[in-house]
């Protein structure tokens, strides 16, 4: 169906529970489009790998101060778990793309039923969804926003009244042009057309960036409502085997519900476990990222004294919680609500049909029970209680910071 995008624009219409979300992959480039837009991205993301780079080397020169340290760690962590999601969605391109023809088409019967509770869910689920991918898309904006602005903000803020004391530290080599963010050149970073360069460098490289971030997480976790909508409406449709007292089904009609159940249970979890697979190492890299982000983040804002920095570092603060809080209460739920899939057979009219049925049912059950939940490598859950654990860790890596710097 993908294969097919550039063809037609079917997948991007508003009834399609990822819809929004193909466009952007599309403008993204992280879905297949023409040679020359590809070749397009292909570059910016080597240009976005190789700032990531040097944003390393700047973190090695300013080892020694703490504040800087800091102040790169926040920028260069972030812009590297974005360059490896982009790499790892290209490199896995055919299972994202099975994965999201799967939930478009799924989507699509859904709409085609005559269930008018399964329809209803269904656009329940279309609208949370693309609340999800506008409202993560306005946070990104914000924060490009913010982060390419704030040299300027910083200078007017910091420099306005005094601006020739500013001019005066140029001249002596005592205070560089501000940057969205710190970052290696092996030229002088105090003459004015590097700086131009690099800057416009910068801002390109952090638009690029945030629209990948915003593309992959929303895609992301849009699966995810996408499950635990269909484990939802897998369960109405368990309940609903035997008919009602006053029009029970028949036996080869039950039989028939419960044949469709139980393949649309083993294809949710053929794709559930591609999905996982995808995500995984993701998680992985992205919980450890995030685990020393918000601790970076914390102790920057109780040592930082200027007041744009201090700005800049809660707002980030704000989007990395938010981020890591997005992807695990929605990992929460598919989990909840799968754990709750083994009620639905038992909420039919099971107990009025013959021993061999009932028997059925009990297989059905079995297959049922098992625990739904998404991973962040081998070692951990992505779940509400994972996203406090990360806090708490976060607060006692602070806490430890803090207290060696007052020693």
């Amino acid at each position: 169906m993908i294969s097919d995008i550039n063809k037609n624009n079917t997948l991007e219409k508003p009834k399609y529970l990822l819809g929004l979300n193909v466009t952007l992959l599309k403008m993204s480039g992280l879905l297949p489009i023409n040679g020359k837009t590809h070749i397009k991205h292909t570059i910016l993301l080597y240009l976005t790998a190789f700032f990531v780079i040097t944003q390393y080397i700047e973190i090695y020169i300013t080892r020694t101060d703490v504040l800087k340290l800091l102040r790169n760690i926040k920028y260069s962590m972030l812009s590297s778990v974005i360059v490896v999601k982009a790499t790892s969605f290209l490199f896995w391109q055919k299972n994202w793309i099975s994965i999201i023809d799967f939930a478009n088409e799924v989507n699509l019967e859904r709409y085609k039923s005559e269930d008018l509770i399964s329809i209803k869910i269904n656009e329940n689920l279309v609208k949370h969804c693309k609340f999800i991918t506008k409202f993560y898309c306005y946070l990104t904006v914000c924060t490009i926003i913010m982060v390419i602005i704030h040299p300027a903000a910083e200078y007017y803020l910091t420099y306005a009244k005094e601006e020739s004391v500013y001019r005066e530290d140029l001249i002596d080599d005592t205070e560089k042009y501000i940057l969205i963010a710190p970052s290696w050149v092996p030229f002088d970073r105090n003459s004015l057309i590097v700086y131009l360069g690099q800057f416009s460098y910068q801002a390109y490289t952090t638009i690029h960036a945030g629209i990948i971030m915003a593309t992959f997480d929303t895609c992301a976790v849009c699966i995810m409502v996408f499950f635990r909508g269909e484990f939802e409406l897998l369960r109405i449709d368990c309940q609903n085997l035997f008919g009602t007292v006053d029009a029970p089904a028949t036996e080869e009609d039950a039989r028939f519900q419960m044949i469709k159940c139980h393949e649309r249970y083993n294809d949710l979890m053929k794709y559930v476990k591609l999905f996982d697979s995808c995500l995984s190492p993701i998680m992985l890299l992205y919980v450890i990222v995030c685990s020393v982000m918000l601790c970076a983040t914390a102790y920057q804002l109780t040592v930082e004294t200027n007041a744009m920095q201090k700005f800049i570092t809660a707002e980030y603060l704000i989007f990395g919680v938010s981020q890591l809080f997005m992807f695990c209460w929605h990992s929460n739920e598919v989990l909840y609500v799968s754990k709750d899939l083994t009620l639905g057979p038992y909420e039919s009219m099971w107990w009025t049909r013959s021993v061999s049925e009932q028997k059925d049912i009990s297989i059905l059950t079995d297959q049922f029970n098992k625990e739904i939940v998404f991973s962040a490598g081998p070692f951990t859950s992505i779940t509400v209680a994972t996203f406090i654990s990360i806090l708490k860790g976060a607060y006692s890596y602070y806490t430890l910071l803090s207290q060696s710097e007052e020693d």
